[in-house]
């Protein structure tokens, strides 16, 4: 039974009987309301706006499912928004298991399910360009905004605060564990809103915190936190590197018993972890140690949760990642540090930061006390060490040598630490600003949009002098909208009371999703299909459209650049010269000119892309032109420790193909590529793609392609077409390393099945005998020069080297051997021969 069963037959139910009605459910669920929690929902049922400011664990989920309810009993729509994706996405589940399947609904701008629902979640983008398109004409009678803290926000905080400014007639429930001062969201929501606005905050946890500040080493905090009884503990950096670094240094402290080991090994069962990062980390929870941080695969991240869930898992090291929810319970934050670099410079936390993090230790209905500590720095401590062995002999004290803070340290100590246990979170900051997307959306609104802009421009939070300048950019991009006609002016209002309007129709998600796939569509037509290069080239043209993926792309220059420098010193160029002309090398960016070019004619009849930049760049492209592996992609850059950056990139990209490329434009080449890419995808991790699946088709019809079973889903074998991709990739990178003479290279990959390195040199010794080269060219890789037979189990397969004669009869025969690929995850090739027919 859902809570939608339990609600009111009455058209206009008494508040009192809407929180009566939703306080039973609770109790059927044991659920015991906190006092903060009955406060909050007391003012939601009465319709007052409500502003909930209480710690981490002390139950903010149940008010916005109370006021959920609440709008869906007075018939009102409810919207439900977070800062990220997956949050939304997590958070509609969960209402759907409340609410039902046909009252949720959710928008992220890439997925749109059941959008007429009463109930939507949604990121707070999307809320804020419905307020932006439809004003008070919005069907938006209730707005839940959790973890409103992103209001100040520099990037996106515009879109915590559009909804309150374009929606009076919304009830709107603000909620976060971290707010400082509302008074001004208080009076600035009653004005706009007519309606009453509840302050609901508590100091007092649901479960009380303990701080200290600790003057041991680190592994002597660690050791006295799991003798105490204080564990799990989460050891909290600010860089992955030093995360995992402790991790793997805590290994030869016996965290975990014989015993507990055995709990652990037995809770892994099958789990695949695949080489290089996961090997490691494989290693590390068997100790009964964990690691968490965003740049891990989700399926690690989700197995350190579960594990941690379980009571495995006695310490896990990560990143402040923590401090925007990971579902664990935490019973002690051991922070290595007051101070993170956040992309600019070296700074102290802010306090809001701090109690971000440290309000997730202790949880309740796991834990009765939680405990913070912070570490004082490493050469404080070991001064104060180095202080105490002397003793009270003043001259041996003037005698110790102080260990010196290292090079760029930005110093804390116990009084920065004091400051930030009693600081309160910052007051708000606005962080408003104007936008072509903005201004078309209110001009796509009915009425009158320079009224419309004007309040938008003049009421909102900013400070007047701010207010003068958004003014004067609105106004700029307004001129060159109307110059570009994408806008009109109109001599009499029309039927809808506009007097400016647009000379075009805008999708509804063209801000939100990727801004620029309208120009990736009209790129693709410049393209010529019949090219050997063209898949790569659409390829291309999306991921230009994309975010970059900035440690890959640094990875790939620094390789670029290692290579150029080995090549220099071998052709013998000077070192100055050598560093002059690294400057020009830096990661591959395909189609640079002709996109550019591209971009610049269509900005001239779309200037709101200006605001988006475009960015060539090859990572999907590098990685099938490479005809690597996952696995192999991220060893030959070094990205180990981001892998699960690669590989939400790489979903991101196929989402893109799939989402974007119109099918007259797949030709059966590209069609290959996107399937690989997808396959790819799912091998390493499923569940990027497994939730958006399931998002696109919510009702479970089956699709054109069958869905595997549960069986198969791991069964690298079970897409044959995406499989044959990766046969053809196998077979290529060996016709790419043949290409070079790299026998060592080929011996390692075909040893097994006798063709060592001394093989492969002997068999391209008789080649190049013959001919000067291998092509690597878009043609070499092409489909006619490779066959495989699928009728047998092992497949056959022949790869024919592209030979400048054209001679085409040298080449690469090999099996494929099905059962072994499904159990390794990827294709397993043996080389049977190299030779000429």
């Amino acid at each position: 039974m859902t809570l939608t069963d339990q609600l009111p037959d009455t058209p206009d139910p008494a508040p009192d009987a809407l929180l009566d009605t939703f306080m039973t459910w609770t109790s059927e669920q044991d659920i015991e309301l906190y006092p903060a929690q009955e406060e909050a929902l007391m003012e939601a049922v009465s319709g007052a706006n409500v502003i909930v400011s209480t710690p981490t664990g002390s139950g903010k989920s149940l008010v916005a499912v109370g006021a959920h309810f609440t709008a869906l009993a007075t018939k009102q729509r409810s919207f439900y928004t977070a800062p990220i994706k997956a949050l939304v996405s997590e958070k509609f589940f969960a209402l759907v298991d409340v609410f039902g399947a046909d009252n949720v609904g959710m928008l992220t701008g890439d997925s749109s399910v059941n959008a007429e629902a009463p109930i939507i979640c949604c990121t707070a983008e999307i809320l804020a360009n419905i307020a932006l398109r439809d004003g008070a004409r919005a069907e938006v009678g209730q707005v839940i905004m959790d973890e409103f803290h992103f209001y100040a926000e520099p990037e996106r905080g515009w879109a915590w605060q559009v909804p309150m400014l374009e929606l009076p007639q919304a009830q709107f429930v603000l909620m976060s564990a971290t707010l400082g001062d509302v008074s001004h969201f208080e009076k600035d929501l009653t004005r706009r809103t007519g309606r009453e606005t509840a302050v609901v905050s508590s100091a007092e946890r649901p479960v009380p915190l303990t701080f200290r500040y600790a003057m041991t080493p680190l592994h002597e905090t660690i050791e006295e936190l799991l003798g105490g009884n204080q564990a799990p503990i989460y050891v909290v950096y600010f860089n992955q590197a030093s995360a995992l670094e402790q991790a793997q240094a805590l290994v030869s402290m016996n965290v975990a018993s014989r015993e507990q080991r055995g709990r652990i090994a037995e809770a892994i069962g099958d789990f695949r972890f695949t080489a290089g990062f996961g090997k490691t980390l494989s290693r590390l929870i068997r100790h009964g140690i964990g690691v968490h941080h965003a740049g891990m695969l989700p399926k690690y991240r989700r197995l350190v949760e579960q594990l941690a869930q379980a009571g495995l898992l006695k310490v896990i090291c990560g990143t402040d990642t923590l401090g925007v929810g990971i579902n664990v319970p935490i019973r002690t934050v051991l922070l290595t540090g007051l101070t993170k670099f956040d992309g600019t410079r070296t700074r102290h936390l802010k306090a809001r930061e701090f109690h971000q993090v440290a309000g997730r230790a202790g949880r309740a209905g796991y834990d009765t006390a939680g405990y913070v500590v912070v570490q004082a720095p490493e050469h404080v401590i070991e001064n104060e060490k180095a202080l105490a062995k002397a003793g009270d002999d003043a001259k041996k004290r003037r005698k110790v040598v102080r260990k010196k803070p290292p090079e760029g340290f930005v110093s804390w100590s116990e009084k920065t630490f004091d400051k930030l246990v009693e600081a309160q979170p910052e007051p708000l900051t606005s962080s408003f600003h104007v936008t072509h997307a903005m201004l078309l959306n209110v001009v796509n609104r009915p009425g009158d949009a320079f009224a419309a802009m004007r309040h938008l421009l003049t009421d909102n939070h900013e400070s007047r002098p701010a207010q003068r300048r958004h003014i004067l950019r609105a106004i700029a991009i307004y001129r060159a909208l109307l110059a570009a006609g994408v806008v009109e002016r109109l001599d009499e209002p029309d039927e809808q009371g506009r007097t400016v309007r647009l000379t075009m129709d805008l999708q509804f998600d063209f801000a939100l999703n990727q801004p620029l796939s309208p120009f990736a569509l009209a790129a693709i037509e410049l393209l010529d299909a019949e090219s050997p290069s063209y898949a790569h080239d659409v390829l291309s043209i999306i991921e230009s459209t994309l975010d970059d993926p900035r440690q890959v792309l640094s990875a790939q220059q620094y390789k670029a650049r290692g290579e150029a420098v080995a090549q220099m010193k071998a052709d013998g160029i000077e070192y100055e010269q050598r560093m002059e002309m690294l400057e020009d090398i830096t990661y591959p960016r395909p189609l640079e000119e002709m996109l550019e070019a591209a971009y610049e004619t269509y900005r001239r009849g779309h200037p709101w892309v200006a605001e988006h930049e475009l960015s060539p760049k090859s990572v999907a492209r590098d990685m099938s032109e490479r005809a690597m592996n996952f696995v192999e992609f991220v060893n030959h850059y070094g990205l180990a420790r981001s892998e699960g950056l690669v590989l939400r990139y790489l979903a991101d990209v196929y989402k893109a193909l799939h989402h974007t490329v119109p099918d007259d434009a797949k030709t059966e080449e590209l069609g290959d590529l996107i399937e690989w890419l997808g396959e790819l995808v799912r091998q390493v991790d499923s569940s990027l793609l497994d939730e958006w699946e399931r998002l696109r088709n919510p009702s479970g019809e089956e699709s054109a392609a069958p869905a595997p079973t549960a069986d198969e889903t791991w069964r690298v074998t079970a897409n044959t077409r995406a499989f044959r991709v990766q046969v053809r990739n196998a077979l290529f990178r060996r016709v790419q390393l043949a290409a070079q003479r790299r026998h060592e290279e080929l011996g390692e990959l075909d040893h097994e099945s006798g063709f060592d390195a001394d093989e492969w040199a002997e068999a391209l010794d008789d080649y190049f005998d013959q001919h000067e080269e291998i092509g690597t060219g878009a043609d070499a890789r092409g489909p006619a020069l490779l066959m495989i037979n699928e009728d047998n189990d092992p497949w056959t397969a022949r790869q024919i080297f592209d030979d400048p004669a054209g001679d085409r009869d040298w080449g690469i025969s090999a099996e494929i051997d099905l059962a072994a690929s499904d159990e390794a995850g990827t294709a397993v090739i043996r080389v049977t021969a190299v030779d000429q027919l």
